[in-house]
């Protein structure tokens, strides 16, 4: 702001008209005589000077109060600020619930699909064990995605298809089993329209929610539902194309049963998970999640991603042939909170 601002009155002359005593030239200006104090000389008394204009602050204190000024002006935009001036490898991240979607569309499920959907891609997956189809999510714009380790582990060769078609290679950067999360990075690839990775430490439950992914190789559906629990123990295997040899090569290319074994509440369900298993605290969601959907966006109704969906509970593993297979409205994911802790240990190369 290159303005200043006067009271009224501030910018008049006082001495306008009448003979002016002799100004002192240090500034500011020597008080004026109190009326007790008033000089007997018989020439007029000088009127007091005009109170001195108020000095703008400078220096680091007139920093601080424009940072304020701009920061309570920004409000819930600060995540994508922080993300446009530190260029594209920097997560967008917000600690509360940023605004993704515009504001017309604010709170449908129609505007979280049109805003968030660019950031969703297909992943399929080439291995000794077979190939598998499954989704992630983009985080920064050179191209690193999130998804499942389930989706990548063992892969030899891994393809990435974007929204809008078109198809990248994809290197493998970290790995972490126990958690069942895997960091992808796209090769070449540059001005990718990255998520914004929510905080779910908030969520309630009956929070609307939308899914996005790829399930049964059906790229870019789009699911809604609720959060229908928090904190739910998901038991699910860690060996290295555990699911693919059980239940059939390819989710999603109607080979089989081809659902993502996982255990939960002592009970197993789409098949045996193995001998080597790792627990996590999972989101509960009714939201329609079926094979093909690891590794894709649980999002909130501002365009947050606030989960990485994960497991699904199916009653029967012939997904191609019986009609009680698929979602029945208990899919779980791992909570973006969860994701955002374990980004420098994957980004770092982990292979656990």
């Amino acid at each position: 702001m290159t303005e200043s601002f006067h009271r009224s009155g501030e910018n008049q002359n006082p001495y306008e008209g009448q003979q002016q005593a002799p100004v002192n030239p240090e500034w500011p200006p020597p008080p004026a005589y109190t009326p007790a104090q008033a000089p007997t000389s018989t020439s007029a008394p000088a009127p007091a000077p005009a109170p001195a204009p108020r000095k703008r602050p400078r220096g680091p204190v007139a920093l601080l109060a424009a940072v304020a000024i701009v920061a309570a002006a920004v409000g819930g935009g600060t995540a994508y600020g922080i993300q446009e001036l530190t260029g594209n490898d920097t997560v967008a991240s917000s600690s509360t619930s940023t605004n993704v979607v515009p504001s017309s569309q604010k709170g449908t499920t129609s505007g979280v699909a049109k805003a968030v959907s660019p950031s969703i891609v297909e992943i399929s997956a080439d291995s000794n064990a077979g190939s598998s189809t499954g989704s992630g999510v983009i985080i920064t714009g050179d191209g690193e995605i999130v998804t499942n380790n389930h989706v990548v582990s063992g892969a030899s060769q891994i393809k990435v298809t974007t929204n809008d078609g078109k198809s990248y290679t994809a290197k493998v950067v970290g790995t972490d089993s126990k958690k069942d999360l895997a960091l992808i990075k796209l090769e070449n690839a540059s001005g990718m329209k990255a998520a914004t990775l929510g905080d779910s430490s908030g969520l309630q439950v009956g929070d609307q929610v939308v899914a996005i992914g790829s399930p049964e190789g059906l790229s870019g559906t789009v699911t809604s539902g609720i959060i229908s629990a928090l904190d739910r123990d998901v038991t699910v295997p860690t060996d290295e194309g555990q699911g693919q040899q059980q239940w059939g090569q390819g989710q999603g290319q109607g080979q089989g049963g081809d659902q993502w074994p996982f255990e939960f509440g002592g009970r197993q369900f789409n098949g045996d998970t193995g001998s080597d298993t790792t627990t996590y605290k999972a989101l509960q969601t009714d939201a329609s999640l079926n094979p093909g959907n690891s590794g894709g966006a649980l999002i909130d109704m501002n365009g947050n991603i606030i989960g990485i969906n994960s497991a699904m509970y199916s009653p029967t593993g012939q997904a191609s042939s019986s009609s009680s297979a698929g979602s029945v409205g208990l899919g779980f994911a791992i909570p973006i909170n969860t994701v955002k802790a374990d980004l420098a240990k994957l980004r770092a190369g982990a292979t656990d």
